[in-house]
């Protein structure tokens, strides 16, 4: 189903994509194409709230961009309250803002679009462990991680999508150029 979801949203794109991790891929998850539909977000992400039906969640919460409606689905789903963070444009690192709050103690899970590398699921987990809060996982739509965190992932697919390093990339040895997508100024 989800992938059916995918290929019909056109959410699933081949070419040469640069990624916000900083690796390169012929393939890339536009999760945006998917969110724009909310009928649609709900039977994707009812997969994963179906997950997490026995995991004791006291905060969802979303780093932005991608994460942001992610988690404000999934914590509608689950009756839970959804937040998200932001950079902070000084440092360049996740902040929680808006008068956004983490408690001590609190369980907080997760949430992104997609997760590749875990670069911003993880610095949004920096900011939670700084507040005093535990992370219960991670929540996406697509899994590209590979097993790689050390982290729970709940998701509503696993992707096995090739990555590659810049000077191993063989698209670049092609000449061919790249697109690049995502949300993240710096790579």
């Amino acid at each position: 189903m989800v992938i059916d979801i995918l290929k019909k949203t056109e959410a699933l794109l081949e070419g040469h994509f640069l990624l916000s991790s900083g690796k390169h891929s012929d393939r890339y998850i536009q999760c945006a194409k998917i969110l724009q539909y909310p009928e649609e977000a709900e039977k994707v992400l009812m997969t994963v709230v179906n997950q997490l039906k026995r995991i004791e969640i006291d905060v969802v919460l979303g780093p932005a961009m991608g994460g942001i409606i992610v988690a404000y689905e999934i914590g509608r789903q689950l009756g839970k309250k959804a937040i998200f963070s932001e950079r902070d444009k000084e440092n360049d690192s996740m902040v929680l803002r808006r008068g956004f709050e983490i408690k001590k103690g609190e369980k907080v899970l997760i949430t992104e679009d997609v997760v590749t590398t875990g670069k911003s699921a993880l610095e949004a987990i920096n900011v939670v462990q700084s507040l005093g809060g535990e992370v219960v996982g991670i929540a996406c739509i697509a899994d590209r991680s590979q097993g790689k965190l050390h982290y729970p992932i709940y998701s509503a697919i696993k992707l096995n999508i090739e990555s590659y390093e810049k000077d191993d990339c063989p698209l670049c040895k092609k000449g061919l150029p790249y697109i690049k997508l995502g949300s993240r100024k710096k790579v």
